[in-house]
């Protein structure tokens, strides 16, 4: 057991992988003799070669065609894409391709690959690089969506993403990549895709959220409990597929819920989850289902950045109305 942070996390989980499947690789801009923007591949060249740690052309289709055609043909491919917001520019090769062939060859064929991605607020980044875009692949049916908040989740899902017979999207929060180390097992080890989890367990009101929200909110709701306040927070971990059976359970036993995101309102994850509520637990709310987001517009400027993420303030502001009823 080590003390380490979400970049070494991630990296480990990717050697140890390699290690021990030869069928994976590494392929994406700068992954390979500089080790990444972020350093997530830092010598994964050397130890495994230019052959399994690729530096690709500065074309997001292409790494992200290359990786389909790698899996077709029985590798399992992590795609890096430097920054989350550059994806648009393999949007085709996602939705029409990787994300349809199981359907299309009726189970016959699969793609095994992952896409890793940084992105998220608070880093003062040019613009496309801080954009929160889980709910357009959500929207793709054939997609897995991951969002870890913490260095032990992140190895964990990222090893159960890189053995999933299907493609998953891996959104790494830039924020968390150093700001925090927790305790995370030497040994390999795997998270379910699509299983949330309890991070604070409360009977007051419900908080859901995912990625780089999760920490400021488990700062929130513990000095929420010195003041008799007891709030459950759940972290999603996995967007697409969410696990409603926790969240409705939370729900019956809290009559409350909000749901924060760094992602623009409208059309958020935020959103599904508040209508799979109102489907299925609508008869245990006894107050409206709040969101805290960003708000619908293009990420800002570095300057108004704090304003526009959920903030402290924003979020105190909406336990209160919740906590009103």
């Amino acid at each position: 057991m080590s003390e380490i942070t979400m970049i070494e996390a991630i990296r480990q989980a990717m050697t140890q992988e390699m290690e021990r499947d030869s069928r994976v690789l590494i392929l994406g801009e700068d992954v390979g003799r500089n080790g990444g923007v972020f350093r997530a591949t830092d010598g994964l060249i050397d130890q495994f070669g230019e052959e399994r740690v690729m530096d690709t052309p500065l074309a997001e289709s292409a790494i992200i065609g290359t990786a389909v055609g790698m899996s077709l043909n029985g590798l399992r491919p992590i795609a890096e894409i430097q920054f989350l917001g550059f994806i648009y520019e393999a949007m085709d090769q996602v939705a029409n391709q990787a994300a349809r062939v199981r359907f299309r060859s009726t189970g016959r064929y699969h793609v095994p690959m992952v896409i890793r991605s940084p992105y998220g607020g608070g880093v003062r980044t040019p613009e496309l690089h801080s954009d929160s875009l889980e709910a357009l692949f959500s929207h793709t049916p054939g997609l897995k969506v991951v969002m870890p908040s913490n260095p032990y989740d992140a190895k964990g899902l990222l090893i159960a993403a890189i053995r999933d017979e299907d493609p998953v999207l891996f959104f790494e929060p830039m924020k968390l990549y150093r700001s925090t180390k927790q305790e995370v097992p030497d040994q390999l080890y795997e998270i379910p895709i699509g299983k949330a989890k309890v991070v604070r367990e409360g009977n007051q009101a419900t908080i859901v959220s995912w990625g780089p929200c999760v920490p400021m909110l488990e700062k929130l709701v513990d000095q929420y409990k010195k003041e008799g306040a007891h709030l459950e927070l759940i972290d999603l971990r996995t967007v697409a597929p969410i696990d409603a059976e926790t969240i409705l359970e939370s729900v019956e036993k809290t009559e409350r819920l909000m749901i924060v995101h760094e992602a623009v309102k409208t059309n958020g994850i935020g959103a599904e989850v508040a209508a799979l509520v109102s489907e299925k637990g609508v008869f245990s709310l006894s107050a409206p289902i709040l969101r805290i987001t960003g708000f619908d517009t293009p990420y800002p400027v570095g300057t108004i950045e704090d304003d526009w993420l959920p903030n402290e303030k924003r979020i105190k502001d909406a336990i209160q109305q919740l906590l009103s009823y």
